[in-house]
C-alpha cells in the first residue's frame, strides 16, 4: 500500500514538473522581437553650398518600417520631405506643416496644414517643408514601409535630426 502511494506521489510530482516546464520553457527559448526600425541613408551631400556658408546640403532616403516611430525632434536647418510610398502619420508639437501634393514646379496643391497639437497623414506623392522651429514626430501605423526622400540644408556639422524634450507644464 505504501509502495502504491509512493508511485502515485511520483506520478503526480512528474506531471506537476511537466506542467511547470511546459509553461516556462517556451518563453525562455522564445526570441525577443526586435523593435521596428527607421533606416536613413545619406544619398548625396556637399559642404560647398554657394550662398549658404557654413551649411551642408544632404539628400537622404528614410525607410520607416511598419510600427516604427520617429521620436520628437527638429532639424537645425530647413528640410523638404516627400513621401515616395506608404502613409506617414505626422504630429506637430510646435510650429506647423503645410502638406502639398504635385510637382513643385507645376503649381502644387495644398492638401492641409497640420498645426501645433495636430496629427495628420502624409501620403505617397505628398510633401512638406520643415523649418528649424518646427518640432514634430512621426510614425508608420500602416502595414507597408514608408519611404521618404529628404533634402536638408543643415548647419555644418549638425546631425540629420535633433531630439527634443518638451518641458511639461
Amino acid at each position: 500500500m505504501a509502495r502504491l502511494r509512493k508511485s502515485h506521489l511520483l506520478i503526480i510530482l512528474a506531471l506537476a514538473c511537466a506542467f511547470v516546464l511546459g509553461a516556462v520553457l517556451p518563453g525562455a527559448f522564445a526570441q525577443q522581437k526586435a523593435a521596428p526600425e527607421v533606416v536613413r541613408n545619406a544619398l548625396a551631400q556637399t559642404s560647398d553650398v554657394k550662398g549658404a556658408p557654413k551649411r551642408t546640403m544632404v539628400l537622404s532616403r528614410v525607410v520607416v518600417n511598419p510600427g516604427a516611430k520617429l521620436a520628437l525632434h527638429h532639424h537645425l536647418g530647413t528640410q523638404i520631405s516627400r513621401v515616395a510610398s506608404g502613409t506617414l502619420t505626422y504630429t506637430v508639437e510646435r510650429g506647423s506643416a503645410v502638406v502639398r501634393e504635385g510637382e513643385a514646379d507645376q503649381n502644387p496643391r495644398v492638401v492641409r496644414t497640420i498645426a501645433a497639437g495636430q496629427t495628420g497623414r502624409v501620403r505617397a506623392g505628398q510633401w512638406l517643408v520643415e523649418q528649424p522651429s518646427d518640432i514634430h514626430r512621426a510614425a508608420n501605423r500602416g502595414s507597408v514601409p514608408v519611404v521618404i526622400y529628404l533634402a536638408t540644408l543643415l548647419e555644418a556639422g549638425a546631425p540629420p535630426s535633433t531630439p527634443v524634450v518638451l518641458a511639461k507644464g
